[in-house]
Order: C-alpha cells, then structure tokens, then sequence
C-alpha cells in the first residue's frame, strides 16, 4: 500500500491547501509516501513536508503587498520579467527572511514531484524536488504562469508552469504506484473553468512553440474533464478529496491580507474536520470520504 498527496495550483489562492496542510501537522498525521503538486500547490506544499506549520501563511501575509515580491515593476524589470520578484521569491526569503528547514525536508522519507510544462513540446513532465536546492530553481519552474514569468530552463529544457498541461495530477500518483491518494483542490466542488481571455495573446508570444499553443488552447477543456473523472473515483471511495467551500473571491495575485487569512482558516478548519477521515484513508482502503 503506498499513499499519496496531490497538491492543485493557484499562486496565491492556493494559500487553502496550506491552511489543510497546517492541520494535518498540528493533528499529527503522517506524512505521505508520494507527494506532487502543481505551481504553488508544491512551492506551498514544501512546507508542509518540511513540518514548518504556518511558514505559508506568514509568508503572504507579510510579503504580498511587498513590491519585491508581487509588482509590475518585476515585470518590466528586464533582468527579472516576472511579476513576482524571482531572486526575492525563490532565493532571498526562504534562505534569509523566512528560513526553509532544508535539514528536515531532506530527511522526508518519500518521492516529491513537482508537474512542469516543456514548452517545446507541450507536455507534462514530472521532476523531482531537489532537497537541497538554494535557488528553488525547479519550484520556479513550475510556478511559471504564461505571460506572467519568462521561460524557466532546468538542466537546458525550457519550462514554464506544469498546470497548463496537468493542474491537478492525480493520475501520476497512480501511475507511480499509490493506491490511497489525498487530492486538495483550491476551487470550489462546483467551479468550471472557462477558456482564458488571455489565449490570443498566449498565441503570439509563443507563435515559435505550436505544441504549447494548443495544449492552451485546450486547457480548460482538459481541467474540467480532469475532474470529473476525479470526481467519479472519488464516489468510488478511490480518492479522498478536499475543497474550499467558498475562495472568498482570492485571486491568483490577492494582495488583501484579510481574504488571505480568511481563505488559509477555511483550509485549517477543512483539515481538521477531515483528518480523520484521512488519517483512516492512508491507514487502509476505506469507504469513499469527501469533504
């Protein structure tokens, strides 16, 4: 039997899945055999396999309005092109502001995936989280929205964030062998996502990258379908799903610290009514549970 945690994307919103992750550490649950996430959901997620309960929400809580960390001034910065600082994001506040237990996330048992996007060929890989890795070079990469952060090259291939191609990547903890995966979504049980506004623009600034235009073009139709077939194992008690009632609005780059506190408690108190139910789940096949 091998477990697994699947953690969905969503830059800042994805503040719910470390609310959820901050319970099951205060509950005392046991940590995952397999873990993968999406964008934030694995640059988030690190934190909770380095067992640093809250890091996330002091993290957004004290840099969102930071202009070194979220600004358009990153963006047109031609050294950095990203709206989130890169060296400040990635570097300087887990290596100096805000620390990242190296030491502990190293000695985590199990497999850590992060899902990146090859922009050459417009497919999903699935990397590795190096350890000890002080750039965060691969959590860059796949945090790399469109338009959002230049391409990220890691050992020469070119990159950018792995939920345009497989957001919520339940299907590679089965194929990797777990048979009892923990899915934490950061959308509403009922939200559908509609094709991005910003898809003709997408088009022509990787006119160069045809295989990427069209996995983009397809991407809502692919993340809908993703999870309903999520959906449909999770009635069949393959799967246990948790998700936020209610995203209180919180956007990709939320800069209001009250939507932000308020979205990280929704995610707490969702971990602590389902840990048990989890706790049972990775214990040994159960009955479907949902929350």
């Amino acid at each position: 039997m091998k477990t697994g945690l699947v953690l969905e994307g969503g830059a800042l919103r994805t503040i719910f899945s470390a609310g959820v992750c901050d319970a099951f550490l205060d509950g005392g649950l046991p940590m995952p055999d397999y873990t993968i996430g999406v964008s934030a959901g694995i640059a988030y997620g690190v934190s909770y396999l380095s067992q640093q309960s809250r890091r996330n929400l002091k993290l957004v809580t004290t840099y969102a309005n930071d202009p070194r960390y979220m600004s358009m001034r990153n963006l047109l910065d031609r050294r950095n092109r990203s709206y989130f600082g890169l060296k400040f994001a990635y570097e300087t506040i887990p290596n100096q502001l805000l620390p990242f237990d190296y030491d502990t996330f190293e000695a985590y048992p199990g497999t850590v995936e992060a899902v990146v996007t090859n922009v050459d060929t417009g497919k999903a890989e699935y990397v590795p989280v190096p350890r000890r890795d002080a750039p965060n070079l691969v959590l860059e990469a796949t945090c790399a929205i469109p338009l959002m952060f230049p391409i990220i090259e890691v050992d020469g291939r070119p990159y950018l964030d792995g939920g345009c191609t497989d957001p919520i990547p339940w299907k590679r903890a089965f194929e990797v062998g777990c048979d009892r995966v923990v899915v934490i979504l950061t959308r509403e049980r009922d939200y559908r996502k509609n094709a991005d506004n910003s898809f003709r623009m997408v088009k022509n600034t990787f006119r160069k990258h045809p295989e990427f235009v069209e996995a983009m073009r397809t991407r809502a139709e692919r993340y809908n379908a993703s999870r309903e077939e999520l959906f449909a194992l999770e009635r069949e008690g393959k799967v246990l799903v948790i998700a936020p009632e209610d995203t209180l609005g919180c956007s990709r780059t939320e800069k209001d610290l009250e939507i932000l506190r308020g979205l990280w408690q929704a995610g707490y108190f969702a971990g602590r009514r389902c840990a048990e139910d989890v706790r049972t789940f990775w214990a040994k096949s159960s009955e479907a549970a949902s929350c």
